[in-house]
């Protein structure tokens, strides 16, 4: 598949692990919190469970917040790896996520982005208060934020996609989602139909088997290209 088609007036993100360094982050994160435990916990291993607490605390109902979600999938974690939990380490992960920075390439793309003409929107997993931090690293380039805080639902649900084109007065015919994550964004996608570019970063996570992205790319410095290669902007 490639892009092809109207070109689109709006650039959608993905935040984490797309813009901010979100593997590195969580790693320091959670070496802060496991350090003082006393004992020598497998970080990749416990960061695997927290995960998986995550995504499903994502799935439930009523909606939480993602500072609730987060804070409850470090406890649970925790619990799982016998391990005694405070809402001081609640407050270590959030406030780090809101501190992690963005790969070196993102501030320089956005505004190569911005200054072809597009209009550039976040669409995020978190919550509010925790992206602000984030958001105020790349550069003053964003127009949007959308987050599932605003919406009260978590990707890959339908339900912030379609808020967010709605808030943005657009079509799905009319923006391109760039995001690292296939079984989020991706998935989304599949059951949407909206234009797709996957940074593909290393980090072992692959599309969906059933679902192609319009094009991939390493980082996000490559995004101009594959537009260009478009007819979407100079080269």
């Amino acid at each position: 598949m490639t892009l092809t088609g109207p070109k689109p007036s709006w650039l959608t993100f993905d935040c984490y692990g797309t813009l901010i360094q979100w593997d590195e982050g969580l790693l320091a994160a959670m070496d802060r919190i496991l350090s003082v435990k006393g004992r020598d916990i497998d970080q990749k291993a416990f960061i695997a469970v927290y995960d998986r607490y995550e995504h499903t605390l994502e799935e439930e109902r009523p909606h939480r917040t993602f500072a609730e979600v987060s804070a409850l999938a470090l406890e649970r974690a925790m619990v799982e790896f016998d391990l005694p939990f405070t809402a001081a380490d609640a407050e270590i992960l959030t406030s780090s996520i809101s501190k992690m920075p963005p790969f070196p390439e993102v501030a320089a793309t956005l505004e190569k982005l911005k200054a072809a003409g597009f209009r550039l929107a976040i669409i995020s997993n978190t919550d509010d208060a925790i992206i602000a931090g984030n958001v105020a690293q790349l550069g003053g380039h964003v127009d949007r934020v959308i987050t599932a805080q605003q919406v009260g639902a978590y990707k890959p649900s339908r339900q912030i996609f379609h808020h967010g084109w709605e808030s943005l007065g657009i079509g799905m015919d009319d923006l391109v989602h760039i995001c690292a994550s296939p079984h989020l964004d991706l998935a989304a996608a599949r059951e949407l139909g909206f234009r797709t570019v996957w940074v593909d970063r290393g980090t072992g996570r692959k599309p969906l088997p059933d679902y192609h992205p319009n094009e991939i790319v390493p980082t996000l410095g490559r995004v101009p290209a594959v537009l260009a290669a478009a007819a979407w902007m100079e080269r």
